[in-house]
């Protein structure tokens, strides 16, 4: 019996040693060597300073970093709608209804398409003689073209709109396979004692399904905190500062300007910001709602 344990406690081991490597390397070693990086002010080609704090002190009179920091914390708003969307979408698909698989299919093609592709078709339904300002302006509510993309006033909103979109199909799935985990007897009991549609979401579906908002909530703040690519390929934070937000800004600092030292301080101070809105996503998850475990 011990030998047998020992030989699959290897092979689990044996399995997870790639995966354990390749996130050694390429996670938690820079985040190792990025906290005394952060105390220097790094130079490729010259000697390299040791600073101390300087550069965090820096950081909080930056203003560029406290815009980004600012549009970060505003970019986490798109979180609530896309939990309550997906929820809903994945209640939708989890019914016996036609060509319900089609529909979960259409809704996952913007998770798995190349963010550089969906980039490019958005700029093109968002330009000035494009799709978006058509359709508005033939329904009369629009008078004018807008500029959705260079105009300081939509652009970060209509960036978190095009996350909303291609984000909806990933965290549908989620929650459907908290779904079919419900066992359907809960709900044909419910049915037998009188309860309405909304009445067995409310009281079975949404406590048994706490477990997996939590985790889907979870991964959406510290994805909103950390967006960069659908930002960097459409606007570059542009106009101005508007949709520059932190991610965005360390890359600038770190490998466009290669101030390797303010940028690794930089991080360190937006992942003290995610662990503290990780731990307030656990706080509120822990005090709202019935635990069903």
């Amino acid at each position: 019996m011990v030998k047998w344990m020992r030989t699959e406690t290897f092979a689990a081991w044996a399995f997870m040693t790639p995966g354990l490597l390749i996130i050694a390397v390429f996670v938690f070693w820079p985040i190792i060597y990025g906290i005394p990086l952060s105390l220097t002010d790094y130079s490729v080609i010259s000697e390299t300073h040791y600073v101390g704090f300087d550069n965090f002190a820096k950081a909080f009179k930056d203003q560029n970093f406290l815009i980004s920091l600012w549009n970060s914390l505003v970019y986490v708003l798109v979180v609530p709608f896309i939990q309550v969307l997906s929820i809903l979408m994945a209640i939708l698909v989890n019914s016996k209804i036609p060509g319900v698989k089609y529909f979960r299919t259409a809704y996952y093609i913007p998770v798995v398409t190349s963010m550089v592709a969906v980039a490019l078709i958005w700029s093109w339904l968002l330009s000035n003689n494009g799709v978006v300002n058509y359709l508005l302006m033939q329904a009369g509510i629009l008078s004018e073209q807008v500029s959705w993309l260079s105009d300081s006033k939509t652009a970060l909103y209509v960036l978190m709109f095009i996350t909303l979109w291609k984000g909806l199909g990933y965290y549908m799935m989620l929650y459907l396979a908290g779904l079919q985990g419900i066992p359907a007897d809960l709900y044909e009991a419910a049915r037998v004692d009188g309860a309405g549609r909304f009445r067995m979401i409310w009281t079975i579906t949404m406590p048994l399904l706490r477990p997996y908002i939590l985790f889907c909530t979870l991964i959406s703040v510290m994805g909103a905190v950390r967006v960069f690519d659908e930002i960097y390929i459409l606007t570059k934070g542009g106009p101005g500062n508007s949709t520059l937000t932190s991610s965005v800004y360390i890359f600038q600092k770190g490998l466009e300007q290669f101030n390797f030292g303010y940028a690794s301080a930089l991080g360190l101070i937006v992942s003290v910001i995610i662990a503290v809105l990780s731990v307030l996503v656990f706080r509120l998850n822990r005090k709202g709602g019935i635990n069903p475990y």
